[in-house]
């Protein structure tokens, strides 16, 4: 004898009070509102507490919530985030794109007074950014580069998932080649360069939620306490020589060294910098121009 549907309401109360207790009142109704909305069109559960699931349905919403309780970031358990007016799939290859990326993407749209020629973004990941600044200026050549292979694969997945165009290149922001590739790439006025490098110290990893640490990519997220500056040095001493007069540069990086990073930037022969600060008022993002 077949099962009798199961409504919303018995769904959601087998998993809330086990997401009350570990992600706080607040975090729970997002995380059952963000599985609502993307796994059966529902985003206000709880005006709807009545409908009833298909067997299909009920099976992958256990499934996922089963995932985020166990600790798995909700948009690894769901497998991908809206993204500027996109569907980004993720998984443990790639971080997580965070509210602040989508405010630097837009901070490089609404700059922009005409279309690049060419874009490059550097750490790509899952293509978030490459991707929605080729829905933004179509008639853009894109890159995406990487040091990951994973993460390249993805990438290239979302691409075509979204119908967008871009080439991707797996390289080493910190190799030796990302030179050679920039004076070869960018041969002509009209470049844009866009990084959101890995800028964590790994001292900073005593105070990160156990979902960052325990499921996504530290290659992404972590550079040496040492040198916290590393990529943004290196990506724009490597872009400096290559770019033309009108040519910008833009970097997301830590609030608490982004002051440090402007000064890096312009050390490497980018002439004009400035800091630019989040919606939440720290300072955020690094936009140079030559």
């Amino acid at each position: 004898m077949p099962a009798a549907p199961l409504d919303l309401r018995t769904l959601l109360d087998r998993y809330r009070s086990a997401l009350l207790a570990s992600h706080g009142a607040s975090e729970a109704k997002a995380i059952l509102r963000a599985v609502c909305a993307g796994l059966i069109g529902v985003r206000l559960p709880e005006l709807e507490p009545e409908k009833l699931l298909s067997t299909a349905q009920a099976e992958q919403m256990q499934q996922v919530f089963g995932r985020i309780v166990a600790g798995e970031p909700v948009q690894y358990a769901l497998g991908f985030v809206e993204f500027h007016g996109l569907r980004i799939a993720v998984d443990p290859r790639v971080l997580i794109p965070r509210p602040e990326t989508e405010e630097l993407v837009d901070l490089i749209i609404r700059s922009c007074s005409k279309a690049p020629a060419r874009i490059v973004d550097v750490g790509t990941g899952s293509g978030c950014i490459a991707l929605a600044l080729k829905k933004a200026f179509p008639a853009a050549q894109v890159f995406g580069l990487d040091i990951s292979a994973g993460a390249l694969e993805l990438a290239a997945e979302n691409a075509r998932a979204n119908h967008l165009e871009v080439q991707w290149s797996n390289t080493d922001a910190l190799g030796e080649a990302l030179p050679q590739w920039m004076r070869s790439m960018l041969n002509g006025p009209g470049n844009l360069l866009v990084s959101n490098p890995p800028y964590v110290p790994l001292s900073d990893s005593n105070t990160m939620q156990a979902q960052v640490l325990g499921h996504e990519p530290h290659l992404a997220l972590f550079v040496d306490n040492a040198d916290p500056q590393q990529f943004f040095r290196a990506i724009a001493h490597a872009a400096a020589p290559a770019l033309h007069p009108g040519d910008s540069v833009w970097f997301e990086g830590h609030y608490r060294h982004a002051l440090e990073s402007v000064r890096v930037v312009k050390q490497t022969g980018i002439p004009h910098a400035e800091l630019i600060a989040d919606l939440s008022g720290n300072p955020r993002f690094i936009h140079a121009w030559m």
